[in-house]
């Protein structure tokens, strides 16, 4: 726990992601897009642009800052019975953007790092709530819904382009796609971020994912990858009670 001392109540610290090399980096606050892979829109039952033109703007939603996790032990969560994976490329910003729209040329130079993640939503709950037309936080939001393996900087991950996300349960392939296959890219996700909140160093962008997602139970062995460069391992364990 941490704070002043005119705080009424103890508060837990700032999460932090390790950094390869050492050194931690806190989050400030989690962003996420969906359906920026085509094929997990059209798996997801929504429409997938047929061009770049066909576009449209991107879908943003938010998880809380502590529900990162690096132990690599993640407990299920409560209120499910059909927790999914989402491995997804995460980007770290490392400095606070100017004020207001960030043209698309300069957001890369916001980028302090890479790491892959995992979006883990509780499915059923979102069904639920997709099928009354109500909001899904609860789907995406919960505690530990994003395990993240350590930061690598950017000048060692170098271009993105056809680099391969990809993820394993229990060592069985369960999703792959190139970066090249993402609707929107680094640049310009925030870009497009940053005409709705203020960037600002700390914050992590989970950037979507492929096809394939599916379920996971207490036991399962996850490993996500971008290559060679970047690597998440984590177990899920039993609900925490």
């Amino acid at each position: 726990m941490t704070g002043s001392s005119d705080d009424v109540v103890p508060v837990a610290a700032p999460a932090r992601v390790p950094v390869q090399g050492g050194g931690t980096f806190p989050v400030r606050r989690i962003y996420c897009v969906g359906r920026n892979f085509a094929d997990h829109a059209r798996e997801m039952g929504a429409d997938a642009p047929a061009s770049k033109a066909d576009r449209g703007t991107p879908v943003f939603f938010a998880k809380p800052a502590d529900a990162i996790v690096t132990t690599g032990e993640v407990p299920y969560p409560t209120a499910t019975r059909d927790l999914h994976h989402e491995v997804e490329l995460v980007v770290a910003i490392g400095r606070d953007a100017p004020a207001g729209d960030v043209s698309v040329d300069a957001a890369s130079a916001l980028v302090y790092g890479y790491a892959v993640g995992l979006d883990l939503t509780r499915r059923d709950l979102q069904a639920a709530a997709k099928a009354k037309g109500l909001p899904w936080d609860i789907a995406k939001g919960f505690d530990a819904s994003a395990p993240i393996g350590p930061l690598v900087p950017a000048a060692g991950i170098g271009a993105l382009g056809g680099r391969t996300l990809s993820l394993q349960v229990n060592g069985a392939l369960r999703q792959t796609a190139s970066l090249d296959q993402m609707i929107w890219d680094v640049p310009e996700i925030l870009h497009e971020l940053s005409k709705l909140f203020a960037l600002r160093a700390g914050d992590l962008v989970f950037m979507g994912t492929p096809a394939g997602v599916a379920a996971l139970q207490p036991g399962d062995i996850c490993e996500a990858r971008l290559d060679d460069v970047l690597a998440l391992h984590c177990k899920i364990t039993s609900p925490s009670l």
